[in-house]
């Protein structure tokens, strides 16, 4: 099929749009003439990032289930009958050979709506354990790719392919760039460099436990480079201003990640599915803070399929004001417990896992 037309749904959180944009590149690579549309969130942040990077996207009124907060869920069945019918209209006026679900609100209405049709569907699941929502699609996904063992737990096992999760572009051969890093950053070649990554938005804990132990970290002799996240960097800034940290580097969100990683010699994290990835494939020693904020605790499940390896340390999120610095301190200055974490996280990478989805994808509407 020289000009096949895709669907591309899901996001919510970078961990959801980097993949996806991935996939959709992949394709493009793959099928040249293809059209690919993406569905998505009203309101979050693909409705951004998918424009962005050059793709068509559409938005439904849907919205995730909140566990805690039970009246927040008054709207919730009228926004998912919404989301179903625009769905449904969405599916019918494009005519996907394929549909795509990466996780993620939006994801659930269209693969529903195009397993009701008869089209190809594929899931890719990110995590090492599943959420209810994929759970449920996957009883009528027609494949599912995963990124890690075992996942017959969750899916029927004759839907699986192990290929990892795709990763953004330019993370490949990152040693090269080292030098340009420290540049870019204004970062000092001869000192240690810890990156600290909540995500997009920030992550409160982590951002808290760095705050709670900036003396300590002023006569470390290394120097950290921060993402605070967007919702916490002003806050943040004007509190270094009044009290400025040398060794300390603050960014509201970096672009270039892939210089960031290559200046990095230790990684602070969540554990969020694609950021494994990404430190799998570059190979950086890690320590993974799981938030506790998320379905089915699925980050802490990422973080020990890591940490049983002995590829990456896993701190607790009630443990970050007392543990977090101390051991990032201790850790970045014992180059052989670097070394040895760097080569086991390496171990678990896979750097065709878009390539291999793509083929996936193919195999599906070749016989379709």
């Amino acid at each position: 099929m020289s000009n096949p037309r895709f669907i591309v749904s899901g996001g919510g959180t970078g961990g959801h749009i980097f993949p996806a944009l991935s996939i959709a590149e992949g394709l493009k690579q793959r099928f040249p003439a293809a059209e690919i549309l993406f569905v998505g969130a009203q309101g979050k942040m693909e409705m951004e990032k998918v424009p962005a990077a050059g793709f068509p996207i559409v938005g439904l009124p849907v919205a995730g289930f909140h566990r805690g907060e039970i009246w927040r869920n008054l709207l919730f069945v009228p926004k998912l009958i919404a989301s179903m019918w625009k769905a449904r209209s969405v599916v019918r006026n494009f005519k996907p050979d394929c549909v795509i679900g990466v996780g993620g609100y939006a994801s659930g209405p269209v693969l529903k709506v195009a397993t009701q049709m008869g089209i190809p569907t594929l899931l890719q699941e990110q995590n090492s354990f599943a959420g209810v929502t994929n759970k449920l699609l996957g009883k009528k996904a027609s494949k599912i790719c995963v990124a890690y063992q075992n996942m017959e737990r969750f899916f029927p096992k004759e839907k699986i392919v192990f290929t990892g999760n795709p990763i953004r572009k330019g993370l490949e051969g990152i040693v090269a760039k080292s030098e340009e890093s420290f540049r870019f950053f204004g970062l000092n070649p001869d000192q240690p460099v810890v990156l600290v990554v909540g995500g997009s938005l920030g992550a409160r804990a982590l951002n808290n436990g760095i705050r709670a132990k900036l003396d300590l970290i002023r006569s470390s002799g290394v120097q950290f480079l921060w993402q605070t996240g967007k919702i916490y960097y002003q806050e943040i800034e004007a509190e270094l201003a009044g009290n400025p940290t040398g060794n300390v580097h603050l960014l509201e969100f970096i672009q270039r990640m892939d210089l960031a990683f290559a200046v990095a010699d230790l990684v602070i994290s969540r554990a969020g599915a694609g950021t494994i990835s990404e430190l799998c494939v570059v190979g950086k020693p890690a320590i993974l803070v799981p938030s506790p904020n998320v379905a089915e605790d699925h980050q802490t499940a990422n973080a020990r399929a890591l940490s049983d390896q002995g590829a990456a340390v896993l701190v607790k999120d009630a443990e970050v004001g007392d543990r977090l610095v101390e051991e990032a301190l201790s850790l970045v200055k014992d180059r052989g417990r670097l070394a040895d974490l760097a080569e086991n996280i390496k171990k678990m990478a896979t750097p065709l896992a878009t390539k291999d989805i793509v083929e996936v994808i193919a195999s599906l509407i070749d016989n379709g």
